[in-house]
């Protein structure tokens, strides 16, 4: 079966990898933890890649990036649950220092993501140093009355 074109996405792969980082850091957490911050936290994080998914399948550009906002939304929310979890002693350092790298890539890379939906890239080397292109549209004047 292919793999959806979502699934080639940098940024999708990285939220991906912050949800399985979690979900590990959560599975022996006590089940009252579990099942208050624990839950919490896993469904922000599996919430980011969901709706970056969920986005790219929509069919139009206005939809994803409805969709990758929501994705920023929910990262905020896994910053918020990681700090609670680190203050109630259910994180320790090192497993913050695992999830924080992933989480100050992700946040800068849903944002270029948000960018670039729909926008065509440009093969013309003046386009990309900013130069603007002539107009199609208009015949050059000629001298000739």
């Amino acid at each position: 079966m292919p793999r959806p074109g979502f699934q080639k996405l940098e940024v999708y792969r990285l939220a991906e990898r912050l949800a399985n980082e979690i979900w590990d850091a959560t599975s022996d957490w006590h089940p009252f933890a579990k099942e208050t911050v624990g839950r919490q936290l896993v469904r922000a994080a599996d919430s980011v890649g969901a709706n970056i998914a969920e986005g790219a399948g929509r069919g139009s550009f206005p939809d994803n990036r409805r969709f990758v906002r929501i994705a920023r939304g929910s990262l905020n929310e896994v910053q918020h649950w990681l700090r609670l979890s680190y203050q109630r002693q259910l994180l320790n350092d090192e497993q913050v220092q695992r999830l924080q790298p992933i989480i100050e890539e992700l946040g800068p890379r849903l944002n270029a993501y948000l960018k670039s939906i729909g926008k065509v890239p440009s093969a013309s080397p003046e386009r990309v140093r900013g130069e603007k292109e002539a107009p199609r549209h208009k015949r050059p004047r000629t001298t000739d009355n």
